[in-house]
């Protein structure tokens, strides 16, 4: 890899932009004067980088992305707030993404070894982990939290403000609403929760026994006795020492008050 960065004569790259080692800036490309491009980062063409925003080594972004330029918020007023994007990430074209806002964090953050494919959105302040794979068309509104590995459909939706565990699958066309628990899949508009990310599960390695306790432990927690609040103590009680049911547990109790995804009614 050359230690130089490469850029096209047509690109234009503002001063103060920092450019690490063998970036490569192909046609037509616009990087702002606040812009920090790690190492072996690839703007393929006619792609705008803009605002307070870094981009992790060796990622890719396709023609006609979007990157960093004001939020999509009406209150937004001109805050110097950052959108962090990781290593060895994928941002196929159309990909918008937008920075924080003073109402959020001041900063949208998005991890190692994500994919985004074509016309995908990423709204405010939201934080996504790593190895998450963002399918076409799908909108992230603000303030959204996705965990790590979690996987979104062709033109799925998540409303502000929800939160997506990690390992989760929201199919294609879905509507999420409210929060999606760790191993989750939700499916249809308005969603629901159909059950466990089997397939997702046994790619990622998972044992046997590992997916046998936590579909044990969905069937006992969206069970019809009781209330939730009694069957998460329940089986955090008969679970005690399996970590990825505690996932789950901790997931719903962080949510205070926030609705969950849950099954459909018989």
């Amino acid at each position: 890899m050359s230690a130089q960065p490469v850029i096209h004569p047509t690109a234009i790259v503002e001063s103060g932009a920092q450019l690490g080692a063998g970036v490569r800036i192909g046609p037509f490309c616009h990087v702002g004067p606040h812009v920090e491009l790690g190492e072996g980062v690839e703007l393929v063409s006619h792609v705008v980088v803009h605002g307070r925003t870094s981009v992790g080594a060796r990622t890719r972004i396709f023609p006609f992305a979007s990157i960093g330029h004001q939020p999509q918020d009406l209150k937004y007023r001109g805050e110097p707030s950052t959108l962090r994007i990781g290593a060895d990430c994928l941002l196929r074209e159309g990909v918008t993404m937008n920075p924080g806002t003073e109402g959020g964090t001041m900063e949208t953050s998005v991890g190692d070894h994500c994919a985004f494919l074509a016309n995908s959105h990423v709204g405010h302040d939201s934080r996504i982990g790593d190895h998450v794979i963002l399918s076409n068309n799908v909108m992230i509104a603000g303030h959204v939290t996705l965990g790590d590995y979690v996987i979104c459909g062709g033109g799925a939706a998540v409303i502000q403000f929800a939160r997506v565990g990690a390992h989760a699958f929201v199919g294609g066309l879905t509507g999420l609403e409210n929060d999606l628990i760790p191993y989750g899949m939700a499916l249809g508009n308005r969603a629901h929760l159909a059950g466990l990310n089997l397939v997702g599960l046994r790619r990622r390695g998972f044992s046997r026994e590992a997916i046998h306790d936590l579909r044990r432990a969905y069937r006992l927690l969206f069970a019809e006795e009781g209330t939730l609040k009694e069957r998460v103590e329940d089986v955090a009680s008969e679970f005690a020492a399996h970590p990825q049911v505690h996932e789950i547990l901790d997931f719903i109790r962080d949510g205070g008050e926030r609705a969950i995804c849950t099954p459909k009614a018989d």
